[in-house]
């Protein structure tokens, strides 16, 4: 076999590697996407659906305490047994009232919390856990762990930041671009997807770290946990002791402290606290909870209070964490940009697009220069087809002349 056989055949198996790579390029794609959907969901369903919408009635009008919120759910819905009630960051959301009904079923109420109207209720799968779920695991069902998805989806952050760290080696002296972009339009498609892919990569660094940096952290953090390998310093679940819990008779509620009350208390003990749940107690001999974000924005911090004495047994604060656990829970907030409200949730969307767009415009260049190279082997291969059967045929040619 000859030297130009061996190259011809070796360029004919990479480029069928080549083509088999269009999937993964397309995977990465729907990953981004449905990940820059995902950032906004919460806001998607804002505009598609008027009942999580915060309309407040004039200019000055002042929100509803909690306890004014969970008289209207009583009045409206008897027998449901209220778990939770959270105020969003966007104040032009409703609040969410977790209810729970005698026939074991729940739901989430939209509650205006003006005029405390309950706008509506969803109690399924909505647009916002579905496009979460698709872009996080896939859909993929949890059994027995993290789902299969979700470790597949998080592995795409090695090669993201792997990519970020050789494309700023390869890209001499990146910083320029951020002082003289370049995007040149009507050379040609190669030429304007390339400039693009260069561009939006330089001014998509911190955003593609920031992305790729926590997905890995997330690969880690699922096989630490399919592993039973924790680092929490939250320890056991505080309780009631038996003997604060008053004594009524069967069938009447024991006397507990207000949910306004509640927030006063937490309020007056953390000062730099912004209340923005409240969790009922789920038992007679469980607190009254809660939480909300303080100075450091990225993590939550709760209250565990008496629901009979009012007094706080317990909390959970940022100085309370460990490093590890500082860092561990900072990167959900950090993934999605659900923390600052509804400015940083476009940036992260804007960028997300701007990192969608730099995976198609790769796509682009990649298949541009596959596909012209596939066409280049094809016509080389087919003269040496041509240049072997011509021979045969002239050899057939002659034999044929000498029978005659």
């Amino acid at each position: 076999m000859s030297k130009a056989k061996k190259v011809s055949k070796s360029k004919l198996w990479f480029l069928v590697h080549s083509w088999l790579a269009l999937p993964l390029w397309l995977f990465v794609f729907f990953v981004c996407v449905t990940g820059t959907i995902a950032t906004v969901s919460q806001e998607i369903v804002w505009l598609a659906n008027p009942a999580v919408r915060a309309n407040a009635p004039s200019a000055n009008a002042e929100m509803l305490g909690y306890d004014a919120i969970l008289k209207v759910v009583e009045r409206e819905h008897p027998g449901a047994v209220v778990q939770s009630i959270s105020r969003p960051v966007k104040s032009q959301f409703a609040l969410t009232v977790r209810v729970g009904y005698p026939d074991a079923t729940s739901a989430s109420l939209y509650v205006n919390p003006y005029t405390g109207h309950i706008q509506g209720s969803s109690s399924g799968f909505n647009f916002q856990q579905f496009v979460r779920a698709l872009h996080g695991w896939l859909l993929i069902p949890f059994t027995n762990g993290f789902s299969l998805g979700w470790y597949i989806v998080a592995f795409l952050g090695v090669p993201m930041l792997a990519s970020l760290v050789t494309g700023l080696v390869v890209y001499k002296r990146f910083w320029r671009g951020f002082m003289n972009p370049r995007l040149r339009l009507g050379q040609g498609a190669r030429i304007f997807w390339g400039d693009f892919h260069r561009l939006a990569g330089i001014w998509s660094i911190p955003f593609i770290a920031i992305i790729s940096i926590t997905s890995i952290w997330f690969l880690i953090q699922a096989a630490l946990s399919d592993n039973q390998i924790s680092f929490s310093t939250a320890g056991v679940p505080p309780v009631v002791a038996r003997e604060d819990i008053p004594r009524v008779t069967a069938g009447a509620p024991p006397p507990m402290i207000s949910l306004d009350r509640a927030a006063q208390i937490a309020q007056q003990t953390f000062p730099d606290l912004e209340a923005s749940f409240v969790r009922l107690p789920a038992n007679a001999y469980g607190h009254i909870g809660v939480g909300g974000r303080g100075a450091y924005p990225l993590l939550f911090e709760n209250l565990s209070i008496n629901p009979y004495t009012g007094a706080v047994e317990h909390t959970r604060r940022v100085s309370d964490r460990s490093g590890l656990e500082m860092v561990t829970e900072s990167m959900r907030p950090l993934h999605t940009g659900d923390f600052a409200g509804t400015w940083l949730k476009l940036v992260y969307c804007l960028f997300g697009l701007l990192l969608s767009m730099m995976v198609f415009s790769g796509m682009m260049i990649w298949t541009k220069r596959t596909f012209k190279e596939t066409v280049a082997a094809t016509r080389r291969r087919a003269p040496a087809v041509a240049g072997k059967q011509a021979p045969a045929a002239m050899a057939r040619a002659t034999a044929g002349g000498r029978h005659e």
